[in-house]
């Protein structure tokens, strides 16, 4: 009975020997599929690189189709060796082979995990696991770090924007704002004026954005909405420019009349009119003038503190003519000067010949034609 039961459990160990043995040698004469990273995170839109080996531990020559299993819907991958692409190898006993696998995680996509599978036919499974690590869009962003500005209604406003492109293929995005009646909006992707824009997959492009009030503009705030947009997606940002009011400004005279006559070296009085015509208070307003050569122009005050809108405030302009001037037409100009606006008049001055000179002259004449009478009583008989 031992020597049965002996015979029965070596019979059983031949049996359970020469299976493995069998499963091993198998094992031996297939092919192996190897990466060393099988447990990867990954963001939306990322592209992922696996080296790939393919190892062969036979004792032939080994012809292996490659295919890539369980791609979810929108992803894409390629498989290549020494750049071509490829669904089949030859692999000989005792070597490897190195594969390259690019798989493509679109943009619009599911947080979660996700499987895949690299399968050599007959012969060898290698699962992939790629966790994606949030929500994934397909988008486009446009921002600004400063979205609101301030200034005067002849101000320039000046945007710094981005625009991102969050899709896995380069966008041409047309570039669009709806300003209010009157105002110019200038996009400046590149530094020059531009009305559509090409951004490459998952960049970003700075877009300049310049804002250019109407002249007729009041103060107050002023929403500008900018998009940029193509077929695929739209994005949007609403600019504010608040227009703290207009500076404008007139120096004329209470009657308008811009003209006065003066004498060689006399003086003349001229009383201007400042007017403030734009929306926000004057400040500091200073004179200066441009006057001929040794003429003199001084105006009092020479320094108005303000004028609020609407308001006027007078000066009087002294005006000198030089000691030799010619008769004839002059043109000094005086100029009222804020920091923000300016305003010029010029004065017509006809300088006129001296009273003194022009007995003088009378008296020549007569002095003249009585000579002439007087000689002409004495030899005209003769």
């Amino acid at each position: 009975m031992k020597t049965s039961k002996r015979y029965v459990q070596s019979v059983f160990y031949l049996f359970t020997f020469l299976f493995f043995y069998g499963q091993v040698a198998k094992a031996g004469d297939g092919i192996l599929l190897y990466t060393p990273y099988t447990n990867i995170s990954v963001p939306p839109g990322e592209t992922i690189d696996y080296s790939i080996e393919v190892k062969n531990y036979g004792s032939h020559m080994k012809n292996v189709a490659i295919d890539l299993a369980s791609l979810p819907e929108g992803w894409n991958s390629t498989l290549k060796a020494e750049g071509y692409s490829i669904n089949q190898i030859a692999v000989l006993p005792g070597e490897k082979k190195n594969l390259s696998l690019t798989v493509n995680v679109p943009l619009k996509v599911d947080k979660g995990k996700y499987t895949l599978k690299l399968i050599a036919k007959n012969y060898d499974v290698l699962p992939l696991v790629v966790h994606v690590s949030e929500q994934g869009t397909f988008k486009t962003e446009f921002s600004s770090d400063q979205i609101n500005m301030e200034g005067n209604a002849k101000s320039n406003f000046n945007f710094t924007t981005k625009l991102k492109n969050h899709t896995g293929e380069k966008q041409v995005y047309s570039l669009i704002a709806a300003p209010p009646k009157g105002w110019d909006v200038a996009f400046k992707p590149n530094g020059k004026r531009a009305t559509a824009v090409e951004i490459a997959p998952g960049k970003t492009t700075n877009i300049n954005i310049e804002v250019k009030p109407s002249s007729l503009v009041r103060s107050g705030s002023y929403k500008i909405p900018v998009k940029a947009t193509n077929r695929y997606s739209t994005a949007e940002l609403v600019l504010e420019v608040v227009i703290t009011g207009t500076y404008d400004m007139e120096l004329t005279t209470p009657t308008g009349l811009l003209s006065s006559s003066i004498t060689s070296g006399r003086e003349k009085q001229i009383e201007l009119l400042v007017k403030n015509t734009g929306s926000s208070e004057l400040r500091n307003i200073t004179f200066n003038s441009s006057k001929p050569k040794d003429w003199e122009v001084t105006i009092k005050p020479d320094t108005v503190s303000h004028i609020n809108a609407g308001g006027s405030a007078k000066v009087q302009a002294t005006i000198k003519a030089a000691d030799k001037a010619i008769p004839g037409d002059y043109l000094p100009k005086i100029t009222a000067k804020t920091p923000e606006i300016s305003s010029v008049v010029p004065i017509r001055v006809l300088v006129k010949t001296p009273l003194l000179w022009g007995w003088l002259g009378i008296f020549i004449i007569l002095g003249t034609l009585g000579l002439i009478y007087h000689l002409f009583k004495k030899y005209g008989r003769r």
